[in-house]
């Protein structure tokens, strides 16, 4: 983790995916350029999940983690640096839910509700993706959005759950 003081920035969480090439060291890429940067720390990292592709459902399974993240940057701005990351990485955005090298979304935002053309937060499909829920209330089990306690929704996929966790982890 980076040496930058942020205890007097906000909290967010955002969400990882990736199903092209070494999903896991796009991963890992993704949240080491997120930590180096100067206006973010990364304070919590999930479990690495593998799930079944949302939305466009013929393609490669992804692995997917959920982050904690401090930072001094406005909502847009953590958006600017995420995008940034992504285009690094070789994200391509040819098709809607379709294959990526890496995508990262930003589901909360302490003290920010976002509804703009670029970014909506809290993020608008998060409670229906299991593989969005299941990281992030492993490492934020407490976390509501409004009244909704998440891990009260992860509990309805149990039985069901198409998350499994991979037994790799990401490290800073």
């Amino acid at each position: 983790m980076n040496e930058w003081d942020c205890e007097c920035g906000k909290v967010a969480h955002l969400s990882l995916g990736s199903n092209i090439g070494d999903r896991l060291d796009y991963l890992a890429q993704a949240v080491r350029g997120l930590d180096e940067h100067p206006g973010i720390r990364v304070t919590k990292i999930s479990s690495v999940y593998e799930t079944a592709a949302w939305g466009l459902e013929e393609q490669d399974d992804f692995l997917n983690v959920a982050l904690e993240v401090r930072t001094s940057l406005a909502p847009l701005c953590v958006l600017d640096v995420c995008q940034r990351i992504e285009s690094d990485l070789d994200r391509q955005r040819e098709v809607r839910w379709g294959p990526r090298t890496i995508d990262i979304d930003i589901l909360l935002f302490e003290g920010a509700e976002v509804d703009d053309e670029r970014l909506s937060i809290p993020h608008p499909h998060m409670l229906e993706r299991e593989f969005v829920l299941v990281p992030l209330v492993e490492i934020a089990p407490d976390l509501r959005v409004g009244k909704v306690v998440l891990s009260g929704v992860v509990a309805k996929f149990a039985g069901a759950s198409t998350c499994v966790k991979t037994g790799d982890e990401i490290e800073l």
